[in-house]
């Protein structure tokens, strides 16, 4: 790619703040909608968050198509159909995410069955296979990790094969996302540490891969930095409106900026760690991230020099020499991760998360060489390389 030629798009209108959730009502009819479906899962409805969004429309008069519930954490094909007919029987005009990635990841898919019509959501895999704008489309996250209310990806499982199909369009991302530091503060602390992990890691791969822009570049370090400025804080006291806030709007940003410059290493091995071990995204991303970055130190040291920055601060920063700058940012990950074990025993290492075995590394290793995440990784890993970090990080 081109160092003097990039480009950056995010359509998305942010609403965020303690009553974000009482904008709702004001974004719908603005898009023309009178009649949403929201799509949630059971989880999510059973701790109350939906009640929110149905009391601010109740408040304003705006009726509910009604509310889909049955979105299982790993979401596939039958799960979309099943909601798109739900769509079509109840009458919806629009859609309205609650919930974390599975529940967006669903919603954005949904959105192409009753957007375009029938039910083979297969013909819409891949990219650039949407051709016109879907209809209206909400999200309103529940977890501050994905980012997925900035992305224009989706991810679902195939049920005839089960491999994961990927969608990805401009016309998938939502109209409008809503950050209410409301719907995150019943998240139990692990949860809370992974997904803020996972958006960590958004941001630092976006900010040393080889897609970077200026323009992402912002959005990654100012997330970075509200993710190491308000992490440990929230976990001590789950309650803080205003760093659940932080936390939201960091994966938001790290979303925005990955959307833009996309990921590389970390992602790839991940990926598929969860694919062989069923270990949370978030858990891998956390425990793979410091190795990752050792590894690309060889074409990044000055980048990743640049991270300390954001994770430490201006003095911390300008105490160290530059020389010494990348790997002072790997040791402040680490020492991050050591924090938030000793608040919540979030793994650590592969061995820590029980699920790992030293037997499957091989074969996340060779399925790692294919994953697309590997494109824009600064170092193109081969297969023995990637199975050392893997070792490493056992």
């Amino acid at each position: 790619m081109a160092k003097d030629y990039y480009e950056f798009f995010c359509p998305v209108k942010i609403v965020a703040g303690l009553k974000a959730l009482e904008h709702v009502p004001y974004e719908l009819s603005s898009h023309g909608s009178s009649n949403p479906l929201i799509i949630t899962d059971k989880g999510v409805r059973s701790v109350g968050l939906v009640d929110h969004v149905t009391k601010a429309m109740d408040a304003a008069q705006v009726s509910v198509a009604g509310i889909y519930e049955d979105v299982p954490p790993d979401s596939s094909t039958s799960v979309v159909t099943q909601c798109a007919r739900y769509y079509r029987e109840q009458g919806a005009d629009s859609i309205v995410a609650i919930g974390g990635g599975s529940v967006i990841d669903t919603a954005k898919a949904v959105n192409i069955l009753v957007s375009e019509g029938g039910d083979d959501l297969k013909a819409y895999s891949g990219a650039g296979n949407l051709k016109r704008p879907l209809k209206p489309f909400f999200v309103i996250p529940t977890t501050a990790g994905t980012g997925s209310e900035t992305t224009l990806v989706s991810v679902i499982k195939d049920d005839d094969t089960g491999t994961k199909m990927p969608f990805v369009s401009h016309f998938l991302l939502p109209d409008v996302a809503v950050l209410d530091p409301r719907m995150t503060l019943s998240l139990p602390p692990k949860i809370t540490a992974a997904t803020a992990m996972d958006a960590l890691t958004h941001a630092v791969e976006a900010f040393t891969c080889l897609a970077k822009n200026p323009v992402s570049d912002s959005y990654a370090t100012a997330a970075i930095k509200k993710i190491s400025e308000n992490l440990v804080d929230v976990l001590n006291e789950p309650s803080n409106v205003e760093g659940r806030l932080e936390l939201a709007q960091a994966a938001t940003m790290a979303g925005i900026a990955f959307s833009n410059s996309m990921v590389g290493l970390v992602h790839a091995l991940g990926h598929n760690v969860g694919a062989v071990a069923h270990v949370p995204h978030g858990v891998c991303m956390s425990i793979l991230m410091p190795y990752v970055l050792e590894f690309n130190l060889a074409e990044r040291a000055d980048t990743i020099g640049d991270l300390l920055l954001h994770l430490a601060g201006p003095d911390v920063y300008a105490s160290i020499p530059s020389t010494q700058r990348a790997e002072k940012a790997i040791e402040r990950i680490r020492e991050m991760k050591e924090q938030v074990y000793s608040i919540c025993q979030l793994p650590r290492t592969l061995s820590e998360t029980g699920a790992v075995q030293r037997s499957d590394l091989p074969k996340i290793a060779q399925m790692s060489l294919d994953d697309a995440s590997m494109l824009l990784n600064p170092i193109d890993a081969t297969y023995e390389q990637a199975l050392e970090i893997l070792q490493q990080a056992f």
